[in-house]
């Protein structure tokens, strides 16, 4: 038999097996699909050698009036505003009291004991003192972190100094304590016990399980400034004329404030005229928050929210699902998902102001950030099944759900979040895989050639290309870094190799009634772009004797041992496609193509095989 091109369709496919996805792809990492050939993913680099403090779950990109790129990251500890690779702290402050000889030290020890009845505070909290005179032989100056384990009734927490106390005393003068918003979690804990979970969900003295919620921000431009707040907290207000380095303040706060949401769940700024809108939260003259209702400030006036005749301020109570979800952003409307049902918000003028139409039912959404609009379609992960809407929302067909689904812890879905890489037409999905309490895998949708692809990577957020020129990402090392940049892992101060491979599924020659010899390959990459002096790949067969029996099969059986090929290149050669001689003998095959060093990134492109029937044994 004459050489034969091994032509595979685009796409990961694990719906099936190995064997009846013949002629797929069934398995990779860190490959993306172009053109209908699978290649490495491109590389990422840190924006700058800078850190922030707490895990960021949003993201979002602006440019001022002045020009200014500016980044605004939320993180489950504060809110940043970054310039230029520096994390500029605009987190509001929650309280702030003056305290008189507020410090107890002990000798030897950097633990002080600070006495402040005012309350509030919780563990991990931010105080900043100024106008401290010395205790103890030190000056408590600057921002501390609130401990818990000493908080107490009588109004005591500990934070810890910068050096031990030189004698026990007690003192400090006037001081001024300038408390931010509470912290929130870092990820989702699962509590147990009477009351943690809603009235009458369990049975009686037994209890019930729940979870205690990440810390997520919203967050919104409004012109230059920004509108933004944490789930379930107050609505903050950041002006870009008072500079980088200012904190956020009370929306309520500014002149002609009226009937501000005292919560939100989410908070969004309509491309339309500028409304800004609160979802999940406190009607007007209450303050009990109303997961369901959503309500909107007056036209080009973010202050103003009483409704009335000469404005068009307004609310709206949803009445499919328990509680708003998510809410984003579309063409000529706004998108809002509560758990079991989609609506369209549609601007229609006085008096009604905003209707809502209700545009599915039925439906689940995994998180508040679980939704991505490309090209004009609105994509989601639900709880058992992907989404879409174009006008009509319906379950996006989808290749490998059986196996994300499977492999998905259900305690951490509100962690999931997604991005868009329009670069190469492509929908990300990040979320904790079984047993991880972190993000640590991916699923990608490319909507241009309708096929999926998965991975592993530990992201916290996501922020597509636009006003920057790469797609940008937080990581759990506290910084940023810029994606498809570069072919290797620039997170650190040194570059790392990304390990990549794609594997195909089972083929054979007929329907695997005979044996298959393989004594010639010729493999068809392309190693452009790489910057190594010799960039390798490996590519390996692998032999099966029967179907349903495992690789490397042992002769006896009239298996043979697999073939592993390596291929070198000597840069700057583009394609490799030189012939191999190896014997290779079995009932059904598959490939293997991978890469684990640094500077190099490849492309396949059609591999041809000397394969011809050798027996039915």
């Amino acid at each position: 038999m004459a050489i034969q091109s091994v032509k595979l369709k685009p796409g990961i496919n694990r719906e099936g097996t190995r064997y009846t996805n013949e002629g797929g792809w069934y398995d990779g990492d860190k490959i993306r699909f172009r053109q209908g050939t699978p290649e490495k993913i491109g590389g990422w680099t840190r924006i700058s050698a800078s850190v922030f403090l707490g895990v960021c779950r949003s993201l979002g990109n602006w440019v001022t009036l002045g020009g200014q790129n500016l980044i605004g990251a939320g993180t489950h500890l504060k809110f940043y505003i970054s310039n230029v690779g520096n994390y500029n702290d605009v987190t509001p402050i929650r309280a702030t009291v003056s305290l008189t000889n507020p410090f107890t030290t002990v000798s030897g020890s950097a633990t002080v004991t600070v006495t402040d009845a005012n309350g509030g505070y919780i563990n991990g909290d931010y105080v900043t003192f100024s106008n401290a005179s010395a205790v103890g032989g030190i000056t408590i100056d600057g921002e501390y972190v609130v401990s818990s384990s000493a908080i107490s009734a009588a109004g005591t927490y500990t934070i810890t100094a910068a050096s031990n106390a030189s004698s026990s005393a007690t003192g400090g003068g006037t001081v001024s304590a300038a408390y931010q918003i509470n912290v929130g979690n870092a990820f989702a804990t699962i509590l147990t016990g009477w009351g943690a979970s809603s009235w009458g969900s369990g049975a009686w003295n037994v209890g019930e399980s729940s979870v205690a919620p990440v810390r997520f921000w919203s967050q919104s431009n409004f012109g230059e400034d920004l509108i933004f707040g944490p789930e379930g907290g107050s609505i903050y207000y950041w002006d870009a004329t008072n500079g980088v380095t200012t904190r956020g303040v009370l929306l309520s706060s500014l002149g002609g404030a009226s009937n501000v949401p005292i919560f939100q769940n989410i908070i969004l700024v309509s491309d339309i005229s500028r409304f800004v809108f609160c979802f999940g939260t406190n009607e007007v003259g209450s303050a009990t928050l109303d997961p369901t209702l959503l309500r909107w400030s007056d036209q080009e006036d973010a202050t103003n929210w009483t409704p009335s005749a000469i404005n068009q301020a307004g609310s709206l109570r949803l009445s499919r699902g328990t509680k708003i979800v998510a809410a984003s952003q579309a063409r000529q409307e706004i998108l809002v998902w509560t758990d079991s049902s989609l609506y369209s918000l549609q601007y229609v003028g006085a008096p009604a102001v905003w209707a809502a139409t209700l545009v599915g039912e039925n439906i689940s959404i995994s998180s508040r950030n679980s939704v991505a609009y490309a090209n004009g379609i609105a994509y989601w992960m639900g709880k058992d099944k992907f989404y879409m809407y174009d006008g009509r929302s319906q379950p996006l067909q989808c290749d490998v759900r059986k196996y994300v689904f499977n492999d998905f812890d259900t305690d951490q879905y509100g962690q999931v979040f997604s991005g868009t890489n329009e670069a190469f037409h492509e929908v990300w999905w990040f979320y904790c895989s079984s047993g991880s309490t972190t993000i640590d895998s991916y699923v990608i949708y490319n909507y241009l050639e309708k096929i999926w692809y998965y991975g592993t990577l530990a992201r916290t957020a996501w922020l597509d290309s636009g006003l920057r020129d790469k797609p940008l990402a937080a990581t759990y090392n506290l910084n940023l870094v810029d994606h498809e940049t570069g072919i290797d892992d620039n997170i650190g101060a040194t570059a790392a190799a990304i390990s990549a491979y794609v594997v195909s599924s089972d083929f054979d020659i007929g329907d695997g009634d005979r044996f298959s010899l393989v004594n010639r390959v010729i493999p068809d990459v392309s190693f452009d772009g790489s910057t190594a002096t010799n960039p390798v790949t490996t590519m390996t067969l692998y032999a099966l004797a029967s179907s349903g029996s495992g690789y490397n099969s042992p002769a006896s059986e009239g298996g043979s041992s697999n073939a592993t090929i390596t291929r070198t290149a000597s840069s700057p050669v583009e394609v490799f496609t030189d012939l191999i001689n190896i014997r290779v003998r079995g009932r059904q095959l598959a490939m293997k193509f991978e890469s684990s060093a640094a500077g190099v990134t490849w492309q396949l492109g059609t591999s041809r095989l000397d394969i011809r029937p050798d027996g039915r044994r």
